[in-house]
């Protein structure tokens, strides 16, 4: 991560900005934080664009986009710019992980049992997508997040409804080269078929640390790279032979002859590629890397200035509101008490292991996800934690950081009085619930386990669907949401603690707590 530049904001719309991440084609990204430290990746919008005519609406629309994209493989849009005001923002929830593209330049290729897996595991993410109607159009191994639980597909910065072509220039590509497809190559309309034919290449870069339309250790230029997409077969050397028909199809030039995501999902089944696998499939240095990523992306916050130390009128907006833009912000929500600031004696090896999470993570992101909490008028709230979690096995979620992961609770949680304490092993079937009057805890009909209040109003989300889902406090201490076939698909990653408990508090918040430790809380407080 750089330092800010002396020209940098400290702040943006009432965010703190810690670092910069990058820069991408639309603007800056920076490290930021909600008030109670969940991380942010915010990235501004460069003047030249926003003063471009149609960006705005083109920008509202890419929001709405995301909105309509609800998936364990992506990210969720935190907060962002009102209509009007520049800079225009987007704030989007922060993944310690390493891009697809940084860890085979760094690690190499990935073994084949790991190329199955993450080849399912997109091709849900992929479907997600199609299903709302858009193409994605920029798959490509920088959009690639290796998180622990899942991969994630991120920026969907060039995402467009599949129907609409207003806004495509005839002659201009959209995409990278070397994994967009021919019909984008030739400026045409990328549909669902574009975003399979990248899934293809991508998948061939995974297995053999290139693209199928590229040679090892040459350097070729984007005009020459697209002339191959166009004009020749890709190079399947070194691919799984059980894989090279099924890639082979995907990259067909002829849009009508590849598989739907679909029946991709179906053939990579019938391989080997299921999704659930990636925890124990990834490549195996990963999880060790991810730990030493998620333990410094919490440090990040620890070390960061506080709201107090902030210069007056730049304090992070309050959970559950907008970030001083004066909207509703998609997902700004309570995720968690308050972290508590770091002593003076840190080690300076935690100062450092900072550095090693976002020289891992050289991409940020703009996928989302939606709580099905705001399903309806009367489930609407502000979910704080996204389907990337921990699974029931001990999978550590890349993707959201645990509060008060080690260590007594803050003295004004641990003096809260508890108005009803659950044991272990409880379950809620669909439609079943727990709680008090002032919190209850339900599994709702759509699949999302989410806490009402007293008004009822959602204060947390787990935000998750499907039917048939239920979730099982179980005897380590974990919260977990299953699917109907028993698959883990969000956890409160409080495993390993035997005889922890479920509280309800009477300040209004619901905790997960082992003895005077909190291990998990939903940051429902009044």
């Amino acid at each position: 991560m750089n330092n800010l530049q002396p020209s940098d904001p400290t702040s943006m719309g009432g965010y703190p900005l810690l670092g910069r991440l990058g820069a991408g084609g639309m603007g800056q990204v920076f490290l930021s934080r909600t008030a109670s430290g969940r991380l942010l990746a915010l990235k501004t919008i460069r003047d030249d664009l926003s003063s471009e005519p149609g960006f705005e609406e083109r920008f509202a629309r890419e929001i709405r986009n995301s909105d309509r994209v609800r998936s364990p493989w992506t990210v969720t849009v935190v907060d962002y710019s009102a209509p009007g005001r520049r800079p225009q923002w987007l704030a989007t929830e922060y993944v310690p992980a390493p891009s697809l593209g940084d860890w085979v330049a760094t690690h190499g290729p990935l073994p084949p049992p790991a190329v199955l897996s993450l080849g399912a595991e997109l091709c849900g993410a992929v479907q997600a997508v199609h299903q709302a109607g858009l193409a994605h159009r920029d798959i490509k191994p920088g959009n690639i997040l290796l998180a622990r639980d899942r991969p994630r597909l991120i920026d969907f910065g060039v995402a467009r409804a599949a129907d609409d072509s207003r806004h495509t220039r005839v002659g201009v590509s959209v995409g990278s080269p070397g994994f967009l497809a021919p019909d984008q190559a030739v400026g045409g309309v990328a549909a669902a078929p574009a975003d399979v034919f990248s899934l293809g290449a991508l998948l061939v870069y995974a297995a053999t640390g290139r693209s199928p339309f590229s040679r090892a250790g040459e350097e070729i230029s984007a005009a020459a790279l697209l002339y191959r997409v166009v004009h020749e077969e890709p190079d399947l050397t070194g691919v799984d032979p059980a894989l090279v028909p099924l890639l082979g199809d995907c990259l067909a030039k002829d849009p009508a002859e590849r598989p739907t995501a679909d029946r991709l999902s179906e053939r990579l089944a019938e391989v080997g590629g299921r999704i659930g696998r990636w925890p124990r499939e990834g490549p195996a240095a990963l999880a060790a890397s991810l730990t030493e990523a998620e333990y410094a992306a919490r440090t990040v916050v620890d070390l960061a200035p506080h709201s107090d130390t902030l210069p007056a009128g730049q304090q992070p907006p309050p959970e559950g509101a907008p970030g001083g833009a004066g909207h509703t912000s998609v997902l700004a929500a309570p995720d968690g008490p308050g972290r508590r600031r770091p002593p003076a004696w840190l080690p300076a090896t935690v100062v450092a292991a900072v550095a090693v999470v976002v020289a891992m993570v050289a991409v940020v992101h703009f996928g989302t996800q939606r709580s099905a909490a705001e399903s309806s008028p009367s489930e609407r709230g502000r979910p704080s934690h996204s389907a990337a979690s921990k699974t029931a096995g001990g999978t550590a979620s890349a993707a959201a950081p645990q509060s008060q992961a080690s260590g007594a609770a803050p003295a004004s949680q641990a003096a809260s009085v508890a108005l009803k304490t659950v044991q272990a092993t409880f379950e809620l079937a669909t439609g079943a619930s727990v709680g008090t009057g002032a919190r209850t805890l339900v599994m709702q009909q759509d699949g999302n386990l989410v806490i009402y209040d007293q008004d009822g109003k959602a204060r947390w989300a787990a935000m998750t669907n499907g039917e048939g889902n239920s979730a099982r406090f179980q005897p380590d201490g974990n919260l977990v949401v299953y699917d109907s076939g028993g698959h883990a698909l969000w956890a409160s990653r409080t495993d390993g603690h035997q005889g922890a408990v479920l509280v309800f508090q009477a300040d209004g918040n619901v905790l997960i707590k082992s003895g005077d430790t909190v291990l998990w809380a939903a940051g429902t407080e009044n």
